[in-house]
Formats: structure tokens, sequence, C-alpha cells
């Protein structure tokens, strides 16, 4: 069965540190402070299981490679009003937040079932793949999406 990504995890796989690195801003209308996007926690909560991998890896540790990875690849969603703000936002370019979010899920998953089986090599490369992937979603659309949503350049 083929792994049809969500735009949920479309756009969090895409923002990324993006979100996770605004705090409470101008909002792109102009009005007072901005509350920030659940999103923002999500992308928080992402860079926790990131780094608990890197920590996994550095000590060979793949037992927690392998309980972390499926939280990476199945992450939580925003809520249906944020998703529909994102969506709008994202327009015709959700194409690519579909593809980075396959990349992305696709990568964890390889990177957990290597980690099942003790095979280093191949968690190593399946991260090298999930960090290439969340960089380069994050390289086109971090940016635009603080600027849209949070009114910072």
């Amino acid at each position: 069965m083929q792994h049809k990504p969500s735009f949920g995890k479309i756009a969090v796989a895409a923002l990324g540190l993006a979100v996770a690195s605004v705090g409470p801003q101008a909002r792109a209308d102009g009005n007072a402070a901005a509350e920030p996007m659940e999103l923002r926690r999500i992308m928080q909560e992402l860079g926790k299981d990131m780094q608990a991998v890197t920590d996994g890896i550095s000590r060979e540790d793949w037992e927690r490679v392998a309980r972390t990875a499926p939280k990476i690849a199945e992450h939580r969603q925003p809520p249906f009003a944020e998703k529909m703000r994102i969506l709008a936002f994202a327009g015709g370019n959700a194409g690519r937040f579909r593809r980075f979010d396959g990349q992305t899920h696709q990568a964890a998953k390889a990177m957990e079932q290597a980690a099942r089986r003790g095979d280093g090599q191949a968690v190593i490369a399946s991260f090298a793949t999930l960090q290439n992937s969340c960089l380069a979603c994050h390289q086109d659309f971090r940016k635009p999406f603080v600027e849209h949503f949070y009114g910072q350049p």
C-alpha cells in the first residue's frame, strides 16, 4: 500500500523550523501580536524528536531511534481551521508540500525499519535523507510562511 500524505503532514514537514523559530509577533494583517500557530508547537515537538534521533544515532541506541522515528513520520496535525489557512497560503504550491511530506514520511519509516534491524549505516542514510527533505522544504517555504503569518521578513 502506498502512503498518501495528508496536507497537515505536508504543512508541518514543509514549514519545519520556520514556525519553531518564531515567537509571538505581529500578524500579517497588522493587528497586535498573534498567538503562535499550533504548527509552531508541532514543529517544536518534531525538533525534540529529531534531537532524540541524533542522540540515539550517536550512542548507537537503535531502540531509541526505532521508538522515535514513527513520531516524526506520523506527527500531530494542526487543527482543521489552521490547515485551511495554510492551504490557502500554499495555493498552487501544495504539490511541493506533498512531495516534501512524502519524502519525510518515507525517510522516517525507512529509518525506523533500519533501526529495528540494527543497521546503523542504513539508519544514518535514512536520517540524511530525512534531514535533506526537511532542509529543502524549509529553504523553499520558511521565509514566505513567516512573512505571511507573522509579518516578519
